[in-house]
């Protein structure tokens, strides 16, 4: 039993795309709904909640049905066809509605937050005025002087440019929906690629190599932000287009699929690990006949309270990591004055792909479950060097060391906490697992950006953005400590021992 790493390198190259897609979502989106829109936090993390709201419904939906699907290319790959390129070449028009808004602010002749080293002050421009404000210290009624100016630009921007010209923001949202559907529709099927042609015993090895697709397409994104950021005459994030980069994206991930849809042989494979899995006596040919919905085996009581506990956490851990790296970007913007806002979440991808392999093998030495609470651990110390960075006055340098801690324990968590899910599952509906696994986890980020962005009106993101994910990671440490089930299945010693060999590249 041996882990093929070129056919699971293959099958990332789904992950990659997707991960490229959401990757700039996450970095673009917060700062064009703020900057370009004029949406205060809550209402731009309402809006950044919508693809979460959907995937609650349709990633399990698409799961299912994938499940059930039967075509000559396979289960998977007709959905992963379809939804690519729906999805890039709408994300295309998305930039152009953009492109739109930023005009409309050009035309009010809005210009972005600036310092004035004379004045000891940040300040904004309409129509060549300076809207000044005075600085009095440190903070200003509690707030960094910087962070009151921006809210201030948002509400002109808000109130003179996006109301006047609602139907931009409202087609904005529309097209969105568009895009998010679509990546929606292949989410699931291209995740539940990896279980369907990898044995159970080698899953965490076979997801570190999944993620560590995922990482690179976050980091080429990230990559290719900074790089067209540059590349803009106003060198100011608020103020520039993104259609260029979306065109980029779209075309890189148009390039993705058509790798994936060449080299990677589903139906064959698949097949291979069916029969692989009944030889070894892991899967049992009445257990291919469990299916959601069908007559089968059921969970044991205990079982499925792990199930429910390893969910909870899902819920638990999303709440922390996607309410920081949603809002990264304006964090290192806003209140750190960092004008290249991608460098801390690549360099999180960074100590995340540098992580991602041995993480995959120890948890084969001491367990998935001791690998993910230690990740937690290591997840929670980095968002505490991300507050430090934002509390105490010349320490910004330490967003790029949390950064690089939370990339190191999220790769802990996230490299066994999939494979512990489907772990449960049989052969017949991984597809049905990776919707719970994906339910939770996207139920956790429906929520999560409109809370922590209320916990921000209030307090400000200052005092409130890595708290926040302190909080949620600790109770996640909390649920997993009960986890009980989920390990691989243990085939005789000689078989464990083989765990950690690799096949060579084909």
């Amino acid at each position: 039993m041996k882990l093929n790493v070129k056919r699971t390198f293959l099958v990332g190259f789904a992950f990659l795309l997707i991960s490229m897609f959401w990757q700039v979502y996450d970095s673009a989106m917060s700062i064009i709904l703020v900057t370009h829109y004029g949406l205060n936090q809550f209402w731009s993390g309402v809006v950044l909640a919508l693809d979460n709201i959907l995937a609650l419904f349709l990633l399990p939906l698409f799961g299912r049905l994938s499940d059930r699907t039967n075509t000559k290319m396979g289960k998977r790959k007709p959905y992963i066809l379809i939804g690519t390129i729906v999805a890039a070449l709408v994300f295309i028009v998305l930039g152009f509605i953009d492109k739109y808004q930023i005009a409309s602010i050009h035309g009010m002749n809005v210009g972005p937050v600036l310092f004035d080293e004379a004045a000891q002050t940040y300040y904004f421009t309409v129509d060549g005025t300076r809207q000044l404000f005075e600085y009095d210290g440190v903070f200003r009624i509690g707030y960094p002087i910087r962070e009151v100016v921006s809210q201030a630009r948002g509400a002109y921007i808000f109130e003179t440019v996006t109301k006047p010209n609602w139907y931009y923001l409202a087609t904005f949202i529309a097209i969105l929906f568009i895009v998010l559907l679509a990546m929606c529709s292949f989410r699931t099927p291209a995740v539940s690629l990896m279980p369907d042609v990898t044995l159970k015993p080698l899953r965490s090895k076979a997801n570190a190599i999944i993620n560590a697709m995922g990482t690179i397409g976050g980091a080429i994104s990230l990559g290719l932000i900074t790089f067209i950021g540059t590349m803009d005459p106003t060198r100011n994030y608020s103020t520039f287009t993104y259609l260029p980069l979306f065109i980029v994206i779209a075309l890189v991930m148009l390039l993705m699929l058509t790798v994936f849809m060449v080299f990677v042989k589903e139906t064959a494979w698949s097949e291979e690990m069916r029969r692989e899995s009944i030889e070894l006596g892991i899967e049992t040919k009445e257990s291919e006949d469990v299916e959601a919905g069908t007559k089968g085996e059921k969970m044991t009581p205990e079982v499925r309270k792990s199930f429910i506990l390893i969910l909870s956490s899902v819920v638990l851990w999303f709440f922390a990591y996607n309410a920081a790296t949603s809002k990264i970007a304006v964090y290192s913007t806003e209140v750190l004055g960092i004008v290249q806002y991608s460098i801390p979440m690549m360099v999180a991808f960074i100590s995340a792909l540098i992580a991602f392999y041995p993480v995959g093998i120890i948890s084969t030495k001491i367990g998935r479950k001791t690998t993910i609470m230690g990740g937690l651990v290591i997840f929670v110390t980095g968002f505490l060097c991300g507050f430090l960075a934002g509390v105490i006055p010349g320490a910004g340098w330490l967003v790029y060391v949390s950064m690089a801690v939370v990339g190191v324990g999220w790769a802990s968590i996230n490299v066994n906490s999939y494979p512990m899910v489907v772990e449960m599952s049989h052969g017949a509906n991984i597809g049905v697992y990776t919707g719970y696994y994906y339910t939770a986890s996207m139920a956790a980020q429906i929520f999560t950006p409109m809370l922590s962005g209320l916990f921000m009106d209030w307090f400000s993101m200052r005092w409130a953005l890595f708290p926040y994910s302190i909080v949620f990671g600790l109770a996640a440490l909390v649920t997993m400590f009960f986890v009980k089930h989920g390990e691989p299945k243990k085939i005789d010693v000689a078989t464990e021992e083989v765990l950690v060999e690799e096949v060579p590249a084909e």
